[in-house]
Formats: C-alpha cells, sequence, structure tokens
C-alpha cells in the first residue's frame, strides 16, 4: 500500500506561481512512477507531469521534481493561468502496476 498526501493548492492570481507537493509514505519501495494529473470541472482527469513528460499547455511553465530523500514529489508552477484552474492529483504506480491516487489540492487562478 502506498499512502499519497498533497498540499499546496491555493487562489492564486494569473501570472503568479504555486509548488504542489506529494508527500509518499508505505510501500514507497515498491513506487516505480509518480505524477502530476489535473481535473477541471465538467472534464476528465489529464496527465499534467510525470517523468520527462508534460501536457502541452504547461510545457515551459510546470517543472517536475522529487527529493527521494523526503519521499516528495513537487510540481512548481509558474506563470499560472485561469485554465490551470482544477483539482490537481498525484499519482503513483507501483512494481506490480498497482495504481494510487492521493486526495486532490485545489488550485484556483484569478483572472
Amino acid at each position: 500500500q502506498v499512502q499519497l498526501v498533497e498540499s499546496g493548492g491555493g487562489l492564486v492570481q494569473a501570472g503568479g506561481s504555486l509548488r504542489l507537493s506529494c508527500a509518499a509514505s508505505g510501500s514507497i519501495g515498491s513506487i516505480v512512477a509518480m505524477g502530476w494529473y489535473r481535473q477541471a470541472p465538467g472534464k476528465e482527469r489529464e496527465l499534467v507531469a510525470s517523468g520527462t513528460t508534460y501536457a502541452d499547455s504547461v510545457k515551459g511553465r510546470f517543472t517536475i521534481s522529487r527529493d527521494n530523500a523526503k519521499n516528495t514529489v513537487y510540481l512548481q508552477m509558474n506563470s499560472l493561468k485561469p485554465e490551470d484552474t482544477a483539482v490537481y492529483y498525484c499519482k503513483s504506480v507501483t512494481k506490480n502496476w498497482s495504481v494510487y491516487w492521493g486526495q486532490g489540492t485545489q488550485v484556483t487562478v484569478s483572472s
């Protein structure tokens, strides 16, 4: 079992920045991949960033990174736009292909 806890969401004006954190616990040695997804109202959940892959809409603005010592993955979001407003989720995949999701953190970008 893997537990994921996101934090760092909030309300920010367009052009601002936020950094999301995702702290993993439990069977962290079994994790083979972690990434960030988002879901806006009325839309499907979509990939934001994982490994070296970024959604086209966030390339050049968002950066995913990890701190292995803290078992934490980050998403640095710069030059935020109103269309970035969504609930952001952290996802992990383990060696046996089990998928775990965090509870999500709300990001709201005002114009």
